[in-house]
């Protein structure tokens, strides 16, 4: 549009970026603490802000341990308005202290009762499982003439000395449930003696649930104790690594999503909430996970087994959250001397 006064021309644009400025200013920030795999953290921003155009997603992201001593750090001054793709076990502990504001979401009753909070209305929701896998360097193994583990107690044979990397349980959400896992599967007695076993084989801890697998596709190792999403994107990108599902079971958590007790956004969370359980979002996830919390919307992923849900083991996540502490505090007096620097 051309003016014949400039200076009406000017005003008129002042105007319109004064405009865009004020649309601008009305968008809802809305912080969300996150355990999500860096490499999620966009499409599910944009899923989320392109069907709400007026709020913004601010991340503050790190692993689960990290995230889950952050928040209770911050429990008397809390920053944070909604938790989201944090661990089920963490999550417990929240509600435990009061920090959670309940919510039902819209299409609460399609989420799979064992996926979700049983209180109603929940203080958390499921997204998706995670689950344990062994990723394992084929080309690495062959110059050491290594086999392939098919179990857990595999691990613990001479031949792996040195070749296995996992994550710290402090540290790592998928560290955690491994070990909770085994205590679970075998008895604490006999959990404990395993995990010594396994010890005499570490080379490091290390604090993230994926570094472990990145670590042995790279062949900095043979042995990364990880998850099936980073191993298959590891194996994606042609590295050279099998998936390995130990025979005696997975352990598991939830990737899960609640409000944060006292925000100032309620609606805006609420929103959040609202679609972080539709098809949509559970579409996003199940790109990356084999189980999501709808079940209807499973679907197949490479070199995940079909009977993927029946290899999990059961686990307690009341129990894993009640007795976190004691169990990391008897971790670290035992395995601390390998853990990777901070």
């Amino acid at each position: 549009m051309k003016f014949r006064n400039p200076a009406l021309g000017v005003l008129c644009a002042f105007a319109l970026s004064l405009a865009a400025t004020g649309a601008a200013a009305q968008k809802t920030q809305l912080t969300v603490y996150t355990a999500l795999e860096t490499d999620q953290l966009k499409a599910y921003k944009d899923g989320f802000e392109k069907a709400n155009p007026n709020i913004e997603i601010v991340w503050v992201r790190d692993s689960t341990g990290v995230i889950t001593a952050k928040l209770l750090a911050e429990k008397s001054n809390p920053r944070a308005d909604v938790i989201m793709g944090v661990a089920a076990t963490s999550m417990a502990i929240f509600d435990a202290e009061g920090m959670l504001q309940p919510y039902a979401p819209k299409g609460l009753e399609r989420i799979a009762p064992q996926y979700r909070d049983p209180k109603n209305p929940p203080a958390w929701v499921g997204m998706d499982v995670w689950g344990a896998t062994i990723c394992f360097n084929t080309v690495e193994a062959g110059k050491r003439n290594i086999p392939k583990p098919e179990t857990w107690k595999d691990l613990t044979k001479p031949v792996y000395k040195g070749q296995i990397v996992m994550p710290h349980p402090a540290s790592s959400g998928t560290g955690f449930f491994d070990v909770s896992a085994w205590l679970q599967l075998w008895g604490e007695a006999e959990g404990w003696k395993y995990m010594d076993a396994l010890h005499e084989n570490i080379a490091q801890y290390m604090h993230s649930g994926s570094r472990p697998c990145a670590a042995a596709a790279n062949g900095e190792y043979v042995v990364g104790i990880s998850f099936e999403y980073r191993a298959n994107r590891e194996k994606a990108q042609g590295k050279p690594i099998e998936l390995v599902f130990p025979k005696e079971g997975l352990g598991w958590d939830l990737e899960a999503i609640g409000i944060h007790k006292g925000t100032k956004n309620l609606a805006a969370a609420q929103r959040l909430l609202d679609w972080a359980i539709s098809d949509e979002a559970m579409g996003l996830y199940a790109n990356n996970f084999a189980i999501v919390a709808v079940p209807a919307l499973n679907k197949p992923l490479p070199n995940v087994p079909a009977d993927y849900g029946t290899r999990l083991v059961k686990n307690d996540f009341a129990w894993a959250a009640k007795n976190r502490d004691r169990i990391l505090k008897e971790w670290s007096k035992r395995y601390e001397s390998k853990a990777a620097p901070k």
